[in-house]
């Protein structure tokens, strides 16, 4: 909810921070879906598994079709497609997930 009150609220934040603290989000929320999924896999692997996902989904935005673009026109197709293709989004993707894992292994280590 935090991402999509960020990309979509009239907060008054600059339009850096619009635009990728939702990126930046979605990819957290990535790994930490991942790594819920994968309790027992390496650090390692749920941060290469969670870029790749993310980076996936990011490329996907090159493929095109009438279906899948009426799709990116709808609210479902922004949050979880969105529409338009963006390296820097990917870099973004990369950033947030590293962030992440080192607050995993972080909290990790506090519990041990």
């Amino acid at each position: 909810m935090v991402g999509i009150a960020v990309r979509f609220a009239p907060l008054g934040l600059p339009s850096f921070v619009t635009k990728y603290a939702g990126s930046m989000l979605w990819a957290a929320m990535i790994y930490w879906i991942v790594s819920t999924l994968l309790p027992v896999r390496r650090l390692r692997i749920v941060t290469l598994l969670s870029g790749s996902i993310a980076s996936a989904i990011e490329f996907f935005k090159l493929y095109h079709s009438p279906g899948m673009d009426a799709f990116r026109h709808t609210v479902p197709g922004i949050l979880l497609l969105g529409r338009f293709f963006s390296v820097r989004d990917i870099v973004a993707y990369w950033i947030a997930i590293g962030i992440a894992a080192y607050l995993d292994a972080s909290l990790c280590r506090a519990k041990s």
